[in-house]
Order: structure tokens, then sequence, then C-alpha cells
């Protein structure tokens, strides 16, 4: 069965052509069902199929729309990222040990997309414990990228964003801590949020068999991805406000409104280039179109400002965070040879390396200086926030690479422009918004010149989400978006 003329449809065109009795729920389903059934053999996004229930869904929600009833997703297929709970279905976070681990209940953001009126037909691969741009583990094996299926997904969310690239339902929701939700979108072509930390509850997004209670991880966020940026808006607004758990209350939350609604008026400071890691041809290309495009379209584009925080600083600050939060989870055998390896290094080694493995085995006195340096970043972009709307710079160095799965990651190597580059390196990009909890909207500008996905990501100022997603919507609607993947069409 060819594409239906819905397949890679936004959410917007769906709602529309389900009010309008044009389609129906169950065919919207069936759609995204054929197409997993038809393609997944060989992208392998979609590691826990739900049709039965999702057909259920389609159903219920058929009957809704006959009622005339109204809801945000009502009706419309979508995936989830494999790391939340959805009662009666696995969540393993890819690890082997965990395989026979089934949710009882679902995350509050499931529980809202439910409300809403989703229909979740499957969940996607993840790389295991959620670490890697790679999305691969022992159970469900490797997810591959549709526009070349020997190159990465991206990673964390790598399911996710292959299963939009593919058509396999208009949304997916998605976590972010090192680029989780943006190099994904980035490496698929899709559309990607990062809300500002804490915006989105995180109960029940949480390791196998651990209580599901509400929690904000440090600098772990979970988002929305979409085909188009006013999509990401859609199912931010569904699943954003305060977790209700302890007081039963659930908050209303007004968040900022965009701060232009006119592409002309927006004040943009354009990165291309970071102090640690060089920027490979194909994205310093795209971000310069990009950069000729909104000067010719009115947009104030500046180069470079000294209201910038110091992104070295940043990207150090943000390793030993980062390195620290993730080695809580640590063997204790593992964590005493990064402790024995720690207490070799030169202190005057300044590599991000030697960073990472300072933050392995940070001492509480440390994490709470490197928290204070943080605030003061934060503080700097508060200021740089004044004199400009947002800043628009790489989410990768390069476009989607040959997939390499050898351990450590530490060992790995990534190529920019034929020179070769620490692997974990390219984290200095994603931390730019990751460490100080920045709203950051990962868009698509096109193909490169071998026909990956290239895109940018664009940063907002604390809590005002909807200025970057709106800039992002202004720039699909005036220079185009998402390009469906061409041997996937059908």
């Amino acid at each position: 069965m060819p594409a239906s003329s819905w397949s890679f449809a936004t959410v917007t065109d769906l709602t529309k052509a389900l009010t309008a009795k044009q389609v129906s729920a169950v065919e919207l389903v069936q759609d995204a069902i054929g197409r997993i059934e038809r393609h997944d053999d060989k992208i392998n996004a979609v590691c826990v199929r739900d049709f039965d229930r999702a057909l259920q869904s389609a159903r219920a929600a058929d009957q809704a729309l006959a009622r005339g009833e109204q809801q945000p997703l009502l009706g419309i297929p979508m995936t989830v990222k494999e790391s939340f709970n959805v009662a009666g279905l696995p969540t393993t976070w890819g690890f082997v040990d965990q395989k026979d681990f089934v949710a009882e209940h679902d995350a509050l953001a499931i529980e809202r997309v439910k409300a809403a009126g989703g229909v979740i037909v499957g969940k996607t691969n993840v790389p295991v414990a959620l670490s890697d741009w790679q999305s691969y583990n022992e159970i469900y094996g490797t997810t591959n990228n549709p526009f070349d299926l020997s190159r990465t997904p991206g990673g964390s969310s790598g399911g996710s964003s292959a299963a939009l690239a593919a058509g396999y339902g208009a949304l997916s929701l998605g976590s972010d801590i090192g680029g989780s939700l943006r190099v994904p979108a980035f490496h698929c072509g899709v559309y990607a949020h990062k809300p500002t930390f804490a915006l989105c509850p995180a109960r029940g997004h949480t390791p196998p068999g651990l209580p599901p209670l509400p929690s904000n991880r440090d600098l772990s966020v979970i988002g929305p991805m979409a085909r188009s940026a006013s999509d990401l808006a859609l199912l931010l607004d569904v699943i954003a406000g305060p977790d209700p758990t302890f007081d039963g209350i659930a908050y209303r939350l007004d968040l900022p409104a965009p701060r232009h609604t006119a592409l002309k008026d927006y004040r943009v400071l354009l990165l291309d280039q970071h102090p640690l890691l060089p920027t490979g041809k194909a994205v310093g290309g795209a971000l310069e179109t990009l950069a000729a495009n909104l000067a010719k379209a009115g947009v104030s584009v500046t180069r470079s400002s000294p209201l910038l925080p110091d992104l070295a600083e940043t990207t150090r600050v943000y390793m030993r965070m980062l390195l620290s939060f993730l080695a809580a989870g640590f063997a204790p055998d593992l964590y005493a040879g990064a402790q024995a390896m720690a207490a070799g290094l030169d202190a005057k080694d300044d590599s991000l390396a030697a960073e990472r493995l300072r933050g392995i085995v940070l001492s509480h006195r440390d994490w709470l200086i490197a928290d204070s340096r943080r605030t003061g970043l934060r503080a700097q972009w508060h200021v740089l926030f004044q004199s400009f709307d947002a800043v628009i710079c790489p989410v990768m160095p390069t476009p989607a690479y040959v997939q390499d799965h050898s351990e450590p990651q530490e060992d790995r190597r990534i190529d920019i422009d034929g020179q070769s580059h620490p692997y974990v390196d390219q984290l200095v990009w994603p931390g730019i918004a990751t460490l100080p909890g920045l709203p950051s909207t990962a868009i698509p500008l096109g193909l490169s010149d071998d026909g990956l996905p290239v895109g940018v990501q664009i940063v907002g100022p604390w809590l005002e989400d909807r200025t970057p997603l709106k800039l992002a919507e202004l720039i699909e609607r005036e220079f185009g978006g998402f390009t469906p993947p061409k041997a996937f069409i059908d």
C-alpha cells in the first residue's frame, strides 16, 4: 500500500481532516501501522508495538469526534520513547536484565497525551541507559537512519526521530540531557524542542524497577518531537505544567507569548564556531545560507557579541556536572577505576576528557562550586537575552555518521572534514542550552550534498519557550522544513 495523503501530514492538517470527516482516526492509525509493517524491518524504529490498543483508542476517538468533542490530539497517531512508562508495556532503557519489566502505570506525560486524545501506536528504540547518540541495545537491536540505513538516526531518542521521518505517526515524545531530543531531530531532519528545565514533569520517565516518583533529574528534560514547528508547540502545551501528585491540584501554566510574531522583528545572534570543536562544512554552509535568508527577510542577524557567555567555560562546567550525574549509577568497580584514573590526572590537563573524568568523581563540595559557576552563566544569558531574542547555532558538527558501536565511547572518534576528534566532545553544542536549562528548538534546514539532513538549534530565554518555537515556525513557513526520505516515501 503506497503512502496516503496523510502519512506525512501535520497535526493541524490531520485535525482539520478529522473534523471535516475526510478521514477517520482508525484510518490514520491503520496508515501508521501499515507503514511500520512495511518499512520497519529496515529501520527498526518501533521496538514495542501496541497496535490493538491503538485501534481501540482510534475507534473511541472516532466516537468522540462524532459527538462533537474536541481535544488537541484527538485521533492523532504517535509514538513515544521506550523510556516512558506506558501501562502494560515493557520499559527497559535497553538494560538486558530488565527486559521483562512491564510498567503498571502510565508516566504523567503519557497520561496527559492520552487525556488529550493522542493514540499511541508503539514505543521507540533507545541506546542502553539513554547514553549514546546511536540507538541500539541487545534487546531490540539497532535503529537505522531512514535517509541512509548505514548511519545513526541519533540518540537517545533515535527511534522517535526515525519513526517521524518514516511517517509512523505525526508526533513523538523524547527526552534530553546530552542533546537526546535535538541530536536525533538533526540527524533525521525533523523537529524537536528541549523545554526550559523542569517545565515538563518527568514522573514515570524512570529507569525500570525504580519507583516513578515526581522528580526533576539535574539537566534532564522530556519534550516533544514532530515534523513541524507548530506541532511541537501543540504537544508541549499538552505535557507542560507542574506535577499535581502530592496536593492533587492541576495548576494552570501560562508561558509568556513569543516576543514577536513577524520574522523581521527578531534579533538573532548566530554562532557557527565553538572554541573547543570545529564545525563541519555541511553544517557551516547551512548556517551561512540561513543567515543570508534571515537577513533578506529583515531579521537583525549578529555574528558575535561580548554578551555571550564563555562557551569553553560552559562546556567544562557542563562536562563535570553531566558526568557527576551519570556516574551516580555506575557499578562500584567502574567507579573505583574512574577514581584511580582521576587521581592520576595532571592538574594542568584541561581536555574535555579530563573534565569528564573529574566529573565522575566530583565531591559534593566541588559540585556546589560548579553549580555556582552555572548560576553565574545563567545570569549572563539573562543579560544577553535583553539584547537578543534567540541564539541560533549548530546541534552537532556534522550530519549523521556511519554507525560505530565500539566500546568504550571515550575511545571512539568523529571525522570532521578529514580531521579526527573525540566522539564524546560533540557534547559541546548541546551543552550550551542544557547547562543553564534554556529552551532550545531543533529545526531542519535541508539536505547536505550527501543527501543527509542538516539543521540548527534555536536557543531562547528562560521560560520563554514560545519565542524559539515561534521563530522555528516562521523559518519553516518562509524557507521550508521537513523533507521525507526518498527511500521511504511510499
